[in-house]
């Protein structure tokens, strides 16, 4: 099944979004959109236009016209996970975990996802066979699955709360999380119904990791959401993506973390914007990037700092950014843990950032 959802009455249509940006569907927004699905919901256009932010949606869910012409910055396989893939939905850039795709679909469709592309929905029976491949992987050392996709919030209870228990049957798994936007996309996902399936389907609850791009994200039905899960004992993470014309001033992203610790939630990733194709518009520079991480330390609490990373194109995995170093070139390279040296290309500039929304 592809993954674009069909229209339903929790999603804007698209000519209401864009009378609401003042925009135009044209032609290049039809074919961007077979790159990367376009989904509204309701509920977050609405609460973004209380608060003054429709800035926001147009610059992280309104196609550009740079996704449909070549890109000879980006690269096919950003972070390396094509070679390490014992299975078409398990990556493996790690020892100790392993990523399961669980499922294609968004809530919402961000311009500057990596996964751009996958676009099958996996069956029951592939999930099992996933599932099958992770018993072997945990035979090797894997302790931990990272559910990703999509958003595994797209499963239903009782398809999520089957994949947790086949999980929690494997021996030598000790943990698992979940990477998912809905409590900020799709926050009556977050019902009695799931905590119950999240906190009843295995041994122990998932950590649960948001990820959240702008504080004004942070509206009052994701803390109804964040509020639930934390009630049900539900550890809480969150991951951003530093952006360009998002989020990358450092009052911007004290906000959001500063936010997040307050509700209860630990900021735990910043990643460095990946070289995705098509994505230029949201590149910040590696030391534009660490002057701005540098700020956000005078005006957070140490709790409520994430760890500023870049996850590496050859696979490798993600490093912090302070482990770069200029190589002479332009660019930079990085030792890693076993005296391997990687060269690390920085993305060219395109000159096309922008201020961050209000």
């Amino acid at each position: 099944m592809n993954r674009g959802h069909q229209p339903d009455g929790r999603a804007v249509p698209l000519a209401e979004v864009a009378r609401r940006l003042g925009v135009s569907v044209t032609d290049d927004v039809r074919r961007a959109a077979r790159r990367l699905p376009l989904r509204f919901p309701r509920s977050y256009v609405d609460q973004l236009q209380r608060a003054g932010a429709l800035d926001l949606l147009a610059r992280i869910g309104w196609p550009d016209p740079e996704e449909t012409v070549p890109d000879p910055g980006g690269l096919d396989d950003p972070v390396g996970e094509a070679g390490r893939a014992p299975h078409p939905l398990v990556r493996r850039k790690y020892p100790d975990r392993a990523i399961l795709l669980a499922a294609s679909r968004c809530h919402f469709y961000c311009r500057f996802c990596f996964r751009a592309g996958v676009d099958i929905e996996p069956s029951p029976a592939e999930l099992a066979r996933a599932v099958g491949t992770i018993a072997r992987l945990a035979r090797d050392g894997v302790r931990e699955v990272i559910l990703s996709g999509g958003d595994p919030l797209t499963l239903d209870d009782h398809r999520l709360g089957a994949l947790l228990a086949d999980l929690g049957r494997v021996e030598g798994i000790a943990t698992v999380r979940i990477h998912t936007r809905a409590p900020v996309h799709q926050p009556e996902r977050v019902s009695e119904s799931l905590v119950e399936t999240l906190t009843g389907s295995a041994r122990r609850p998932p950590w649960v990791v948001i990820h959240v791009s702008h504080p004004a994200e942070l509206h009052p039905a994701f803390d109804e959401a964040v509020a639930r899960l934390r009630g049900h004992g539900i550890p809480l993470l969150s991951q951003s993506v530093l952006l360009a014309g998002v989020n990358d001033a450092p009052e911007r992203l004290a906000a959001l973390f500063g936010g997040l610790y307050e509700r209860g939630v630990k900021p735990y990733y910043l990643h460095h914007p990946d070289r995705v194709p098509g994505t230029a518009r949201f590149h910040v520079a590696i030391e534009r990037g660490r002057g701005i991480v540098r700020a956000l330390r005078a005006l957070l609490p140490g709790p409520a700092m994430p760890s500023y990373v870049v996850d590496l194109p050859d696979g490798s995995g993600k490093v912090p950014v302070d482990w770069l170093e200029p190589d002479g070139t332009g660019h930079w390279r990085v030792g890693l843990p076993g005296g391997k040296v990687l060269r690390y290309e920085e993305r060219p500039a395109t000159g096309r950032s922008a201020e961050p929304p209000p």
